[in-house]
């Protein structure tokens, strides 16, 4: 049986992204339990020159949806990025499962060969639709994802990696 470009597409942002909203309940108990503002774990970043987690939500985000409407040969929904509550950013998030999961499979199969143009900072990219999948879209979700799950652990919240890998197919023996 093949692997399609949607099975290797979809699921992982829907489980990454599902998995997102649970770390992010888990910083606010975290928060809750020591008396801090939420506000505080919003703008808490790894480094300096890094953005902050309510902007690592949005990036996340923004590669599952734009990445994934490329690759269906959709044009993306707009998002505003006005978040400033992590109710806001879970709102987001759930949006974006829902969004994701209406895209066409098929369509997004029929990609891998097709030339898909994208922007690139102030410029365009264009790669094949599987290069454009597995060499940018996959690597800067999984970035994104990474960096916000390490910013709440980072926060002191009690989390680790099946936080981040949240639920997946899996059959114990």
């Amino acid at each position: 049986m093949s692997y399609s470009m949607s099975q290797g597409s979809v699921p992982v942002c829907e489980t990454g992204l599902n998995a997102l909203i649970v770390v992010l309940d888990k910083g606010a108990a975290h928060a809750a339990a020591k008396k801090i503002d939420p506000a505080v774990l919003l703008s808490w970043r790894l480094a300096p020159d890094m953005f902050a987690l309510t902007r690592q939500v949005q990036i996340a985000c923004d590669q599952a949806k734009n990445g994934l409407s490329r690759l269906a040969g959709v044009e993306p929904p707009k998002y505003e990025d006005n978040e400033t509550t992590l109710e806001a950013l879970k709102e987001r998030l759930t949006k974006t499962v829902a969004y994701i999961k209406t895209l066409d499979a098929k369509a997004i199969d029929a990609s891998a060969e097709r030339d898909i143009v994208f922007p690139l900072g102030p410029k365009k990219g264009q790669m094949k639709g599987a290069d454009y999948l597995n060499h940018y879209v996959l690597p800067n979700f999984y970035f994104h994802m990474s960096a916000a799950y390490g910013i709440v652990r980072a926060f002191g919240t009690d989390i680790g990696k099946r936080d981040f890998l949240g639920v997946f197919p899996i059959t114990m023996a």
